[in-house]
C-alpha cells in the first residue's frame, strides 16, 4: 500500500514540474518577446501629427519605399521570424490550453493538467452554472466566471 502511494505522489510531483516549467516558459515568452522583439509600427508615423494617435501596423507599398526594401536606418518589418513558438502560442498565462464550452457534454473530454475553460457567452444562467457546477467535480478550472 505505502509503494502505490509512493507512486502516486511521484506521479504527482512529475506533474506539477511540467506545469511549472510550462507556467514559466510562458512568463519568460511574455517578457523575453516584448523586450526583443520591437514595436512594428507604420511607415512614416513619425513625420505625421494624424498617425500618433492611430499608432498601428500598416504593411509598406509604393515602388522605392526603402522600409519595404529594407534599407539600414529604417524600422524593420513584421514577418514570421518575429512570431512566437508553436507550443507556446496561444496558451493561458497558466500554462493551460483555453477551450471554449458550449455543453455540460464537451466537458467529458477535457483533462484538467492540460485544459482551461471558458464559457460560452451565449449560455443562459441555467446551463452556465450546470457547467459551472460538472467543471468544479471535474477539478477544471473556469476563467469567465
Amino acid at each position: 500500500m505505502s509503494r502505490e502511494i509512493l507512486e502516486l505522489i511521484n506521479k504527482r510531483k512529475e506533474i506539477l514540474k511540467q506545469r511549472k516549467s510550462i507556467r514559466e516558459a510562458v512568463k519568460r515568452k511574455k517578457y523575453s518577446v516584448s523586450r526583443s522583439k520591437p514595436r512594428f509600427l507604420r511607415w512614416l508615423w513619425w513625420k505625421f501629427p494624424k498617425f500618433e494617435n492611430n499608432l498601428k501596423w500598416k504593411k509598406p507599398k509604393g515602388k522605392d519605399n526603402p522600409m519595404r526594401l529594407r534599407l539600414k536606418g529604417y524600422p524593420p518589418l513584421a514577418s514570421m521570424g518575429y512570431g512566437t513558438k508553436s507550443n507556446l502560442r496561444s496558451l493561458h498565462p497558466s500554462g493551460l490550453k483555453p477551450v471554449v464550452i458550449h455543453s455540460v457534454k464537451e466537458l467529458e473530454t477535457l483533462v484538467p493538467s492540460r485544459h482551461i475553460v471558458y464559457i460560452s457567452s451565449a449560455l443562459g444562467l441555467k446551463k452556465r452554472l450546470e457547467i459551472i457546477e460538472k467543471a468544479k467535480v471535474k477539478g477544471l478550472k473556469v476563467a469567465n466566471l
